[in-house]
């Protein structure tokens, strides 16, 4: 995350540019899909809840959204170069909480279709939003829309950054693995094998396509004004489609080009990240030991990732510091320093309570859950 926002420019070229250029939508891909795996902690797991607590479950999750939504938009004000995705994400376990009760293969049956369907879906729609103005007059009569300054329910279904419809199947890819027992010998490793079988569907198949159907690269390069359509396969550098969308794009699997490739290969990254993460906290407890600071992060995701988020408002409008574009704030020094900063916090907080400030608030905040009866 800290890599996207505020790192070196990915042109930088070499292996640096090469390791940033990895965390490009790949990070927030997993981000999502870790989300989908926590509803299920929450609403039940292995098995879901039921009766009484099934529904106390379901408010909790309702409340989470609720909050996290408000506080995107707070952040949104902020107006920073970061894409906040904590509005998406309300809408997301929203619009995920009816498949709770799912085994793991339905779940992943629901995110194979997704990944399928909504990138073509969502293409058509942009397209006509690009052709008409019915999102206009949707926007018009959109209380979220007048409240908060933005596009309201078509900017988190359709234009934004994290389209609820197409971020969905990685939510759901993320409920999938939650169901699963992932203490059974070989499930880990089927886990890794299927990720890379998606990884390599999904940026490969890109590749492909890209290269063997006609004009294809050339299209892409010309709706993203001269971008750099060779890497429109994996790489974020190919830029975005300015006015109308081509068929062509269909075939890119860049991380936010809202593709069925790009779904695919991300969804496959995240899933051998998780394995790769459980095959070392079971066999390598030394080094587990020593990754704890990162751990001590993961268990404050949501202050760290706030916290950010302001200081890179205090940097360019408070403190008046050059903006996020200039190379003096992406530099790897600065990245260094976010990377420090959070996980020296992260480590001292964890040290004395159990959550982070804005966890324990969230939580705080979903305890009238439990007088529903």
């Amino acid at each position: 995350m800290y890599c996207a926002h505020v790192g070196p420019d990915v042109t930088v070229g070499g292996p640096v540019g090469f390791l940033l250029e990895t965390a490009r939508g790949r990070c927030s891909a997993l981000f999502a899909l870790l989300a989908g795996f926590s509803l299920i902690i929450i609403t039940g797991r292995p098995c879901p809840r039921t009766g009484r607590d099934g529904r106390q479950a379901v408010a909790r999750v309702v409340i989470r959204a609720v909050v996290l939504a408000v506080l995107g938009y707070a952040l949104t004000a902020l107006d920073t170069d970061v894409a906040v995705i904590l509005s998406f994400y309300g809408l997301l376990f929203l619009a995920v909480l009816p498949l709770r009760r799912l085994r793991a293969g339905a779940l992943a049956l629901v995110a194979a279709a997704g990944a399928l369907v909504m990138p073509p879906l969502l293409f058509v729609i942009r397209n006509s939003i690009e052709q008409g103005h019915w999102a206009d007059a949707v926007a018009a009569r959109d209380p979220v829309a007048r409240v908060t300054g933005t596009d309201g329910l078509v900017e988190l279904l359709f234009t934004g950054e994290y389209p609820v419809l197409t971020w969905m199947p990685f939510l759901v890819a993320g409920m999938a693995v939650a169901r699963l027992d992932l203490t059974r010998p070989g499930l880990r490793s089927r886990l890794a094998l299927a990720g890379g079988g998606l990884t390599l569907l999904g940026y490969g198949g890109s590749w492909l396509a890209l290269r063997l159907v006609p004009h294809a690269l050339s299209t892409v390069a010309a709706a993203t004004d001269g971008g750099s359509a060779s890497s429109a396969w994996w790489s974020d550098t190919v830029g975005d489609p300015q006015g109308h969308t081509p068929l062509a794009w269909l075939l890119v699997a860049a991380p936010h080009s809202q593709t069925t490739f790009s779904v695919l290969g991300n969804t496959g990254v995240a899933l051998v990240v998780v394995a790769g993460c459980l095959t070392v906290a079971d066999r390598m407890p030394r080094l587990l030991r020593l990754v704890r600071p990162v751990a001590a992060v993961g268990t404050m995701a949501l202050t760290v990732y706030v916290l950010h988020i302001v200081a890179l408002w205090l940097l360019t409008d408070v403190w008046q510091v050059p903006a996020v574009e200039d190379e003096s704030l992406r530099a790897l020094p600065v990245l260094l320093g976010f990377i420090l900063a959070a996980t020296t916090l992260a480590v001292v907080w964890t040290r004395r309570f159990r959550r982070g400030p804005l966890e324990y608030l969230l939580h705080q905040a979903t305890r009238p859950a439990q007088y529903i009866e």
